[in-house]
């Protein structure tokens, strides 16, 4: 099913359109603590004021959502007769978001994560208030179970419509806007490379790479056209990792980010900067079906999405790109930390990822990223 999008505009007239024509009377909105603070909360205040359209605000879930809070997001839902559900948010409002559509038509006698999901109509706007993850795009959500991290997907949670508010993103910091903007471009790269990128995946990571690499600096000082063209760059992103799957990047990129503090987006960069350079120069360590020849010219394709003349000059350019941003590097804490670093990396993830790394290669990418080789 082809996802609707919509952008804002003064007043929100697109969501008093979408709602109506589809007859909604109730609507579950699930939103975390920033959403008060956000242009788009008084909107939905005045909903049912205006359109005759209940709102039913659920708040009660943490930044990592547990299972529970989940659970009781879906008794939200099912106890106040919501028709449908609105997300506005981050990673973290997408997420439970998902998981209370998907557990909705479930057995509440039984644990959510050990039964079958059975796809169900119920529909889900999302509202991100980011331009990183493009979860709003992608069948994944991730939340947490006695403390451990659980992956929940399936197709039919992807939100049905998704609206593009260019003002949500206008108060974020320097910080996040640069993590997240380098999120969805990690995305675009290591989904156009995947060994699981179909021409579909292709198309939309080139859309993303272009929007980005046009809208990065006017991004970076908030200006209002390219936070639209960056949310919706992110959203290009999403679609193609859901198609995809994530590849190596992303793969080493998770302890670093637990270790030394850094966002999930700045992290990523950091590996797919010195990973891309290392895979040209390793083409026949090719474990991409399509073989070496394919790669080959996979890589050339990206050098062109990127404006480059050569793969080598390509990743080089996404390496300046990084550094432009002017972000610390991560110091590690001797041999220790390379040796958790090395044999932390989630081996399904290397399975997407089209040239052949070994222990001994993914801790030379990491003491390239240390800049100790």
């Amino acid at each position: 099913m082809e996802q609707t999008v919509m952008t804002a505009s003064e007043g929100y007239p697109e969501l008093d359109h979408y709602f109506l024509s589809r007859g909604v009377k109730s609507l579950l909105l699930v939103c975390d603590g920033a959403f008060s603070h956000l242009p788009i909360s008084s909107y939905f205040d005045s909903l049912e004021r205006r359109k005759k359209i209940r709102v039913v605000k659920f708040s009660s879930f943490e930044s990592n959502p547990r299972y529970e809070s989940v659970v009781q997001g879906v008794d939200a839902f099912r106890t106040s007769g919501c028709e449908m559900i609105v997300a506005v948010g981050g990673g973290s409002s997408m997420d439970v978001a998902k998981c209370i559509k998907l557990f909705s038509n479930m057995d509440s006698g039984s644990n959510y994560l050990e039964q079958r999901i059975v796809p169900n109509d119920v529909k889900l706007l999302a509202v991100p208030t980011t331009a990183g993850t493009g979860s709003e795009a992608t069948r994944y959500a991730v939340i947490y179970y006695g403390g451990e991290k659980q992956s929940v997907s399936d197709w039919s949670c992807i939100p049905s419509a998704v609206l593009f508010d260019a003002s949500s993103i206008s108060s974020l910091p320097e910080y996040q806007r640069k993590s997240t903007a380098l999120d969805a471009f990690c995305h675009a790269v290591e989904s156009f490379w995947s060994i699981n990128s179909t021409d579909v995946s292709k198309g939309y990571s080139r859309e993303a790479i272009g929007l980005i690499l046009e809208s990065m600096d006017g991004y970076i000082g908030n200006d209002t056209v390219c936070n639209r063209n960056m949310m919706r760059a992110a959203n290009l992103a999403g679609k193609a990792i859901n198609i995809t799957q994530t590849t190596a990047g992303h793969a080493m990129c998770y302890k670093l980010t637990s270790l030394y503090g850094i966002a999930h987006g700045h992290a990523a960069a950091l590996c797919v900067s010195r990973l891309w350079p290392y895979m040209v120069q390793n083409t026949a360590l090719c474990i991409d079906p399509r073989g070496e020849k394919y790669l080959t010219c996979m890589f050339g394709e990206l050098s062109e999405a990127m404006g480059c003349p050569s793969p080598l000059e390509a990743a080089g350019r996404f390496r300046s790109v990084l550094d432009s941003l002017a972000l610390r590097n991560p110091v590690p804490n001797g041999e220790d930390d390379l040796h958790l670093l090395k044999t932390s990396v989630n081996p399904v993830r290397l399975k997407n990822n089209p040239v052949r790394l070994t222990e001994e290669s993914i801790a030379g990418l990491y003491q390239r990223i240390f800049l100790l080789q």
